[in-house]
């Protein structure tokens, strides 16, 4: 175990309730489980088994649970586990979730090839991983353990973003010359949340990280240009429904621009692994206007 992932374990265990709690705290943070929530629907099969690798406090795996699937949620810190765990029980979706494991990202070992038909790491688990080859590694390992044409969701911590915010949230931090150019040219942050550890991507670079058998269906800006400005945008949404509802249509529209991927707070990427041998049919995605009822199978 290296620094790295020591300190993500730290912070992690003393931090489950706090990660629960963040992507329903405020508009802009509702943002990304909405965006995220959205791109699942028009990518994932109709059914079936899913890995929700470094799912946290479980928030992904409960919403895929309703809707019907048969998740496992593998997680690096047993308090995230224990929290899923009475969340599940909460939300009476146990049925659905098969196991919930101990384990990290760059290790899937338990898990055959192919093992399920839709894989997920979203939130950031990559984020946390160190150093760059330690990422690639978690890459591989969650194109293995999904099937052919099957969708691979992750999701990671943008840098541009942060370098904008920075500005505005965090100006003493701009203050240390040394760490402010490690982070702009590699993208390493080890004052994330206090003195924790996080990789700051670019589009490109999670684009880049890939196996050469994992094609790239769709990149996704999950606040989009909400992204520079975080505060403003909760005190719009709370000062009109109507406006917010008028930002969230353009929203829709704009997340998977490059540009607006590039500068969101969060990216995901949404791929599949192509087969071996390059025969056969790949499923095909679903229509980029279409929705499911969540619960429909």
């Amino acid at each position: 175990m290296n620094r790295e992932e020591r300190l993500t374990r730290k912070f992690y265990g003393a931090n489950a309730e706090r990660e629960w709690a963040r992507l329903g705290s405020s508009p802009f943070h509702e943002l990304e489980l909405r965006t995220t929530l959205e791109v699942l629907d028009r990518h994932l099969p109709r059914r079936g088994s899913v890995l929700d690798a470094g799912g946290g406090p479980g928030r992904y795996t409960i919403e895929l649970a309703k809707r019907g699937y048969d998740v496992v949620l593998l997680d690096l810190v047993q308090a995230n586990l224990d929290l899923a765990a009475a969340r599940i029980r909460q939300a009476k979706v146990g049925a659905r979730v098969r196991e919930l494991v101990p384990g990290s990202i760059t290790d899937l070992s338990r898990f055959r090839d192919g093992a399920f038909d839709a894989v997920l790491c979203t939130g950031g688990p990559l984020s946390h991983v160190h150093p760059e080859r330690a990422r690639k590694k978690a890459l591989r390992e969650l194109a293995r353990v999904a099937k052919p044409g099957v969708p691979i969701f992750v999701s990671v911590i943008g840098r541009f973003a942060a370098m904008a915010r920075g500005v505005s949230d965090w100006p003493g931090e701009l203050d240390d010359a040394v760490a402010l150019r490690r982070f702009w040219k590699t993208g390493d942050d080890y004052r994330w949340c206090g003195r924790h550890f996080a990789h700051f991507f670019t589009a490109a670079e999670l684009a880049g990280l890939f196996p050469k058998n994992v094609r790239c269906r769709e990149l996704v800006g999950l606040e989009g240009l909400a992204s520079a400005v975080g505060t403003p945008f909760d005190r719009m949404a709370a000062r009109s429904p109507r406006a917010l509802g008028n930002w969230l249509e353009a929203h829709e529209a704009l997340c998977t621009h490059p540009t607006v991927v590039d500068v969101s707070a969060h990216i995901l990427f949404v791929g599949e692994r192509v087969a071996a041998t390059g025969r056969g049919k790949k499923p095909r995605a679903r229509s980029a206007t279409s929705r499911r009822v969540p619960g429909s199978r």
